[in-house]
């Protein structure tokens, strides 16, 4: 009964997907989501920590409204400024990636991302804090393209996007445990024991440094790669990626696609936890709590929202994978799309008592999560094992260059344009979640690619 609801879930096939993985797949499925996983942790470390680190850099007090603008436009410019260091690994690893193979290029991403990661525990201003996040940027950028292609590579067909999907989903993992960290460190503050909770959880970042040694010494390059390597001259070209037309057409179709989530989800879905900001000192402050105590419990539940929408990413990741499995990759795209836009929207203008975070923060994250199950099934399929990790790399950071301005608009929307509101942050966000019409436009032009083999 068990084996028949997955394969109904699964498609027709009478086999459960994860009946055709031998021992070394998922071996090489389990180090790459780990590899993922403790990525997305040292992303979502930045996010959680991001307001009280400005805040203690700048010396100023969360109460102070003469300050919030300030807070709102430094965090965007922060943010702006790991989503471009991000981008630009992504470019570097992703050419790598296919020229000197998946293996390697992985091991440099994770010491890349975790000692820089501990670097920022290290911060004496606001800029410095920023130069050690675009410098943890560099080696976030690469992880995905070059994780993903040894997946779909190694993986068998009929399994690959469900492996995928789990890759991705676990990348949900990843949040919640810098969410954990956030929790426990926010206890630690309240009780006194720990003054700048926010540079112990850079600390942590470090510890996946240990899992390049395992990669070292148990993975080897897919035999695709290894055929392709054969001939260096085109491996990881930009050049050919741009001068066939059919790659070409997806990657620029790709690019937009990841584009409009990603702006969605570090542009306005990430900013949740500043909005939230405002939420929990209104809650605290009616208890009459000392400053030290508020503080602490806003960084105990800014890691609780963490939980609960990372909660709702995963499940959002799982529902992807097999809705794009039953319906196609274009169909699937285009129901997340919308979900994502009117979830969001929602959050942001009616998220107004501490109760409502139970289900509004869960319900985001599962919309807007579900389009990163996406990218991660989706992207491989569109290019040769030549062009995999560069062409996936240009998808999923081309547009962050541009993305990056994201959490900028929304830190000027913020503390420019709608200064003299109540809470301005509502109406920047909800303005920008018009942003997931973009990847919706684009899907017409988008070749579909479900059930077919890796272009090769």
């Amino acid at each position: 009964m068990l084996e028949l609801g997955f394969s109904l879930m699964s498609g027709t096939h009478p086999t459960p997907w994860y009946r055709e993985l031998n021992r070394y797949h998922w071996f090489v499925l389990v180090v790459s989501a780990l590899g993922w996983m403790f990525d997305t942790m040292d992303q979502q470390l930045f996010n959680l920590a991001r307001r009280p680190a400005i805040l203690e850099l700048l010396h100023v007090r969360p109460d102070d409204p003469a300050m919030v603008g300030q807070v709102a436009e430094l965090a965007g410019y922060s943010t702006m400024i790991f989503m471009i260091g991000w981008a630009s690994g992504g470019i570097i690893f992703g050419i790598l990636g296919d020229r000197i193979g998946r293996v390697k290029t992985m091991i440099l991403t994770i010491l890349f991302y975790s000692l820089f990661t501990g670097l920022s525990a290290l911060s004496r201003n606001v800029w410095d804090f920023s130069f050690y996040r675009l410098l943890t940027g560099l080696g976030v950028g690469g992880q995905f393209a070059v994780g993903v292609a040894l997946v779909a590579e190694t993986i068998p067909d009929r399994a690959r996007p469900f492996a995928l999907g789990w890759l991705q989903a676990l990348s949900a993992i990843g949040n919640m445990l810098a969410a954990l960290l956030g929790i426990a460190l926010g206890h630690l503050q309240q009780s006194g024991v720990v003054g700048s909770a926010w540079r112990w959880m850079f600390v942590a970042g470090t510890v996946p440094a240990l899992l390049s040694i395992v990669v070292m010494r148990k993975l080897h390059e897919p035999e695709q790669w290894q055929k392709a390597a054969k001939d260096r001259k085109h491996l990881g070209s930009m050049s050919d990626l741009f001068t066939d037309k059919r790659w070409r057409t997806n990657a620029v179709v790709g690019m937009i696609l990841a584009f409009s989530g990603v702006v969605g989800l570090w542009g306005i879905g990430f900013f949740s936890f500043d909005l939230l900001a405002s939420v929990l000192d209104k809650y605290f402050r009616a208890q009459g709590l000392s400053e030290q105590m508020i503080a602490g419990k806003k960084t105990f539940w800014t890691g609780m929202t963490s939980l609960l929408q990372n909660g709702g990413a995963f499940f959002g990741i799982y529902a992807f994978t097999h809705l794009t499995s039953r319906i196609g990759r274009r169909k699937a795209f285009a129901l997340s799309f919308i979900a994502a836009m009117l979830a969001t929207a929602a959050t942001f203008w009616f998220l107004d008592d501490f109760s409502e975070i139970f289900w509004m923060v869960p319900l985001m994250g599962f919309t807007q999560l579900a389009l990163f199950g996406g990218y991660a099934i989706y992207l491989p399929e569109l290019f040769p094992t030549r062009l995999r990790s560069t062409g996936t790399s240009f998808c999923y950071n081309v547009g962050r260059f541009v993305a990056a301005g994201g959490p900028l608009a929304l830190g000027l929307l913020t503390s420019r344009i709608y200064s003299g509101y109540a809470e301005p942050m509502r109406y920047a966000g909800v303005t920008m979640c018009l942003v997931f019409l973009l990847g919706l436009a684009v899907l017409p032009f988008a070749p579909e690619t479900k059930g077919k083999p890796l272009p090769e």
